[in-house]
Order: structure tokens, then sequence, then C-alpha cells
């Protein structure tokens, strides 16, 4: 088997595997109703894979819904 098509196949198990593992995660996401999509979960991970501390993350997206919601608010009370 040539070197490229077996690395090929490498990369496409990779990629199957981290999908399998975003699906897992997506899974418990709804199950505690995170509401975090695969991309925003997908993100988060590579954040904590390169060190970011999972606690702050978590502070930090609360902290933005809670101004996207208080945005929201003032919106429509404008309008």
């Amino acid at each position: 088997m040539p070197i490229e098509t077996a690395n090929r196949k490498d990369q496409q198990a990779s990629a199957a595997q981290a999908r399998e593992v975003i699906d897992v995660f997506h899974e418990i996401s709804t199950l505690l109703n995170a509401d975090l999509d695969r991309q925003t979960l997908s993100i988060c991970i590579s954040l904590i894979e390169n060190g970011v501390n999972p606690e702050a993350l978590a502070s930090v997206i609360r902290e933005l819904r809670k101004d996207a919601e208080e945005t929201r608010a003032e919106i429509q009370s404008s309008q």
C-alpha cells in the first residue's frame, strides 16, 4: 500500500474519531441543557487542549450569554 494512501486512511480515521467525540460531547451538552452546538464544542475542546482553564472558559461563556441576553432585552425594550 502506498504511503500516501495509508496517510489518507489515517487522516480519515482520525477525522471520524474526532466527529464521534464531538457527537458524544454534543449529546452530553444536550442532556445538560448547556445549549452548545457542535462547532462551539469543537472550539471549546480545542481551547482546553491548548491549555485554557476549563472553569475560566465556562465562566467566560456564561458571561457572554448574560451580556447577549441583556442586549436582546435592551433591543426589544427600545422597539
